[in-house]
């Protein structure tokens, strides 16, 4: 008997040996992402606020990080009352989720999650936002709004998850909430100096580096084969589900890259290399709900759809005049949208095409529709209050000089006589 128990416990030592180095992989993956977010938006936006994006993302990390660390992650994964919870975070012996990493490694991988959901929003508010309103905002949005939606979705107790909401590794939780809080943050701001014209106008405002947002966009491509086969949280008796989610990943992913070269040579008759960077974030977007429950075929089609989807997306919001400087939102909030109602028209049991239910779309809608609700909202007036009370935008004469500048002093290309 002894014998077996000392077989027993070196199985069960090699199992958490192994699945602690499958997932402090994948979180390290997801945690280098922050580099592709900082890369791509810095790309997008001109020279004289290169800098400012940059710390934004360090912003992100940093404070966000420690945010979520001291309040946010007892209230996600605390004991949960459905809608909340007062967990006291990484020291909580058992969260109720069948792990088998520590508590502290989950964190980590979490705090990947929670990071990306913000870093969505500093690009959409890119070129004009005060440095120091847009930190009390990523503090608040990583100890609770994140963290609550989080709650929700994956904790065992939260109401989304007791439905049957199937949001894997965070069409809703991550890309819709980070999305509908950046659509928030646009309209408080209101668009960059000189992009409408009174008569109705757009005026395009190129970026300053596009091979530096296209290796932003590969950082952050790679990066996603940690963000959703890392959502496993376990490598041994996932084999075969981490080959699905994958191979799944990928094809969607790709398939939104054509889907965008296309349609904006049939449309535009010239093929938009920056669209084309923001269709295949799309199709990563859009799969990331449902990569576990869908079968390949399905996955292409949903990353065709949204790689059509994000330049249309584009556009709409163009005319209405919200200045997304990157395209977060339609990448990421009408694409979390769109992915997240895509699990109940394509998931399968068969592996190859979309069988759907309309019973679980029904759900996705539920909860997709809810978490967009509340971030936008919550974002809103969050944003409206720092605006009336320390003011979130810089003066027109520090927006024209360039936020690099006027916040910190320094060029991002120092130029040599």
């Amino acid at each position: 008997m002894e014998e077996v128990s000392q077989i027993l416990t070196q199985q069960g030592e090699n199992i958490n040996a192994i699945d602690t180095v499958w997932v402090a992989i994948c979180a390290a993956l997801i945690f280098q992402m922050e580099g592709g977010f900082a890369i791509l938006e810095a790309g997008f936006i001109r020279a004289k606020n290169t800098m400012s994006i940059i710390a934004k993302v360090l912003i992100d990390v940093m404070f966000g990080g420690l945010a979520f660390y001291a309040v946010g992650f007892g209230i996600a994964y605390g004991a949960s009352n459905g809608w909340f919870a007062f967990g006291t975070g990484i020291l909580d012996e058992d969260l109720g989720l069948g792990l088998t990493v520590s508590n502290k490694l989950f964190w980590f991988i979490q705090l990947g999650f929670a990071m990306a959901a913000i870093s969505i929003v500093s690009g959409a508010i890119a070129e004009r936002m005060k440095v120091w309103a847009y930190m009390i905002f990523v503090i608040i949005f990583c100890a609770v709004l994140y963290p609550v939606v989080a709650n929700w979705v994956w904790n065992p107790g939260g109401w989304l998850a007791n439905m049957g909401f199937n949001d894997f590794a965070g069409s809703a939780a991550v890309h819709a909430m980070g999305g509908f809080a950046a659509l928030a943050a646009a309209i408080v701001l209101g668009p960059r100096l000189g992009k409408y014209g009174e008569d109705g106008s757009i005026t395009p405002i190129p970026g300053h580096n596009l091979p530096m947002a296209a290796v932003g966009a590969f950082i952050l491509w790679f990066g996603w084969f940690g963000f959703n086969p890392g959502s496993t949280l376990a490598a041994v008796g996932n084999w075969e589900l981490i080959g699905t989610v994958a191979t799944n990943t990928f094809l969607a992913s790709a398939a939104g890259g054509c889907a965008t070269m296309i349609y904006t040579k049939v449309v535009y008759k010239l093929v938009d290399i920056t669209m084309v960077i923001n269709g295949v974030l799309a199709g990563l977007v859009a799969i990331t709900a449902g990569c576990n429950v869908v079968g390949p075929n399905s996955a292409i089609i949903i990353g065709l759809i949204a790689g059509i989807l994000v330049d249309i997306a584009v556009v709409v919001f163009d005319r209405l005049k919200v200045d997304d400087p990157v395209g977060a939102i339609a990448v990421h909030g009408i694409n979390g949208l769109w992915g997240t109602l895509a699990v109940g028209l394509f998931a399968t049991e068969s592996g190859l095409l979309f069988t759907g239910s309309a019973a679980q779309l029904s759900i996705q809608a539920i909860g997709v529709l809810t978490i967009a609700t509340f971030s936008f909202v919550l974002t809103y007036a969050i944003l409206s209050i720092v605006k009336a009370t320390m003011g979130i935008r810089v003066s027109r004469e520090e927006e024209l000089a360039g936020t690099d500048a006027v916040e910190y002093g320094v060029e991002a290309y120092s130029t040599f006589e």
